[in-house]
């Protein structure tokens, strides 16, 4: 069964094609999309947007990953990513980048809301978790309007990201 499509009031929600690549390495480009992510690497290349994308349809294929592009409804324009990840046949973790330009108008919580529905009740998953990093509490509000209620901050970890090890204070939160 190939994956679905979804939609909001503003949003649609639809697997990422090739076609998708240039878009993704302009918005997830962004340095400061990496600096709020645990696992997008600056700089982000053609060749990481292009590899990311074509693992997607297998991992639907096996259920563990159900991957979305965030598309503005009225002007077909992607404005980020939202996905199921790490699935197995009961669980599943929300992830998801909203390009930079678009940040502070809703739009990742109202993928949130909708991606979340679709894990409930057309996946039938029992329980959704979710994690951002310390430093990027506005992932955290996106979370609470979503539904999801926080259960506990991790110990600092090590965390080797961009040639780097950084310090990634995890927040989880659980649905």
């Amino acid at each position: 069964m190939p994956q679905p499509q979804l939609q909001t009031d503003r949003l649609r929600l639809r697997p990422f094609t090739l076609e998708d690549v240039l878009r993704v390495k302009e918005l997830a480009g962004d340095k400061r999309i990496a600096d709020v992510t645990a696992s997008i690497p600056h700089p982000y290349r053609e060749e990481d947007a292009r590899g990311w994308i074509q693992t997607h349809p297998e991992k639907w294929r096996n259920k563990e990953l159900a991957s979305f592009a965030i598309v503005l409804r009225e002007t077909g324009t992607i404005i980020g990513a939202i996905s199921l990840m790490d699935m197995t046949e009961t669980t599943g973790e929300v992830g998801y980048w909203i390009g930079v330009d678009y940040w502070g108008n809703g739009y990742a919580t109202e993928a949130c809301r909708e991606v979340i529905d679709f894990g409930f009740r057309r996946l039938h998953l029992r329980k959704i978790t979710a994690r951002h990093l310390h430093r990027n509490p506005a992932s955290g509000r996106v979370l609470t309007k979503s539904g999801f209620a926080h259960v506990g901050s991790r110990e600092p970890m090590e965390m080797y990201k961009r040639m780097n090890t950084i310090d990634t204070r995890g927040v989880l939160y659980i649905q």
